[in-house]
């Protein structure tokens, strides 16, 4: 129903007339300059590595400028159309959870192909596999057909609880929010082996196999003597911003509002400053975080008001029951877990010990694969990408006193904007903490 709609608004729109109107044509040339002044920002930060890193992967970089140009070309089409404004209140929501469905049924279908291929059993695995390719197809052409509006219509809707929220510039969120869903890059995490210390970050191509990955760890591992691990990202914080494809609403719209931050905070020297040090990138990432939870909780309890959890009333407890008689086994806390490996890998490194930090994450490692979280590999270059992300306590972050500081200072904020708008002015932790006027245990 939503295609043929779809297609028949296309069909009878008269595009030309519309392109005329001088207050789209503003619109589409601001986003295209503004688009034009961020790109040239993550550029520069994303492709100045060092050499000695550079060159096991400069032939298989990720092209940012060639992205982003396309992507701004998408999103001036979007903007001369503005196709969700002609649609009904609720319509574009449901297009939107028609899209995530597809998505999901992508996802399946993909991973039924993988296994095809992989089963020893089958002998004409062209065969086999066609008629799921065939399904997958046009799954993927549904998906291709929907994608402009469900862009659309999410920027709208973000951007609808980012003005609730005060960020704004004459009524509008400033930037605008502009993201789009391809296939992201993988990066390349460099770290130094005697300490967690993020020293590159290189985007590559988003094709890469697992044995791809480890192939290109074990080069730079073995030839410069560090630290390294491919990650997948979620987001990218260019302009119109890079956000991943997914099934998952709540993570959709959390990491639209993450990426807008980061496009918000690269105006402001918290943002400018990304990589001049550790402390400020965690700040940035913590930052980004925290907003783009919030918002996108928000945007759900908005929009889509029936994805929310359902409150369970907690059982009563039985206080004449003697205690012991129902045993529980505790469930696995991942967060917990991995707070306790890096504290004690980062004991390993204090005292100079290299080699059994390394046998210990080895063993950490297994046993997270024991309980269900299937970490390719552990290691200094792991910590230095995911312990910026410190917006909850625990994890990956060990007892790095930065993300306290910064839900510290979220929660001493009246709002959710002057916490945005004093936090993107600081340039050192020593200013962060200066502003903290409770200072969190650490």
């Amino acid at each position: 129903m939503y295609n043929r709609y779809l297609q028949n608004f296309y069909n009878s729109y008269n595009f030309t007339g519309y392109l005329k109107n001088i207050r789209i044509c503003f619109r589409i040339g601001f986003n295209f300059l503004l688009g034009i002044l961020l790109i040239s920002s993550a550029t520069i930060e994303i492709h100045e590595y060092p050499e000695k890193v550079r060159q096991f992967t400069h032939t298989i970089e990720f092209d940012y400028v060639e992205w982003t140009l396309d992507a701004i070309w998408q999103k001036m089409l979007q903007s001369a159309v503005s196709l969700e404004d002609y649609l009904p209140a609720k319509q574009p929501s449901e297009i939107i959870k028609k899209s995530m469905t597809t998505q999901a049924q992508i996802t399946q279908l993909q991973a039924e192909l993988s296994l095809l291929f992989s089963d020893p059993n089958i002998q004409n695995k062209t065969t086999a596999m066609a008629p799921v390719q065939q399904q997958l197809d046009q799954m993927m052409k549904n998906k291709s057909q929907l994608a402009p509006l469900v862009e659309s219509s999410l920027q709208k809707q973000v951007g609808a609880i980012l003005v609730e929220n005060g960020f704004t510039v004459l009524g509008q969120p400033f930037p605008p929010v502009l993201y789009h869903s391809t296939p992201l890059p993988m990066a390349l995490i460099v770290s130094p082996r005697d300490k967690i210390q993020q020293d590159a970050n290189i985007s590559l191509l988003s094709d890469m196999s697992a044995g791809d990955m480890a192939a290109l760890e074990d080069r730079v591992m073995h030839d410069l003597d560090v630290s390294a691990l491919v990650v997948p990202v979620g987001g990218v914080g260019v302009y119109p911003t890079m956000v991943m494809a997914t099934s998952d609403l709540s993570y959709l719209v959390e990491t639209i509002a993450h990426e807008w931050t980061h496009n918000f905070l690269t105006l402001r020297p918290l943002g400018i400053n990304y990589d001049i040090n550790a402390e400020l990138r965690t700040i940035n990432e913590t930052t980004a975080s925290i907003v783009g939870n919030e918002i996108g909780q928000q945007v759900i309890r908005r929009y889509y008001p029936e994805l929310l959890p359902s409150e369970q009333p907690q059982e009563e407890k039985n206080e004449d029951s003697p205690k012991g008689t129902l045993v529980e086994q505790e469930a696995f806390n991942y967060r917990k877990e991995m707070h306790t490996t890096r504290v004690q890998v980062d004991e390993f490194l204090a005292a100079g010990k290299i080699d059994e930090a390394e046998k210990y994450m080895e063993v950490r490692r297994q046993f997270f694969w024991e309980n269900g979280y299937p970490i390719r590999r552990l290691n200094q270059a792991y910590f230095a990408f995911y312990g910026a992300y410190a917006d909850t306590p625990g994890g990956a972050a060990g007892k790095d006193p930065i993300g306290p500081q910064v839900r510290a200072f979220r929660s001493q904020s009246r709002s959710l904007s002057e916490f945005l708008e004093k936090i993107s002015w600081i340039t050192s932790f020593e200013q962060l903490k200066s502003m903290v006027t409770e200072q969190p245990a650490e």
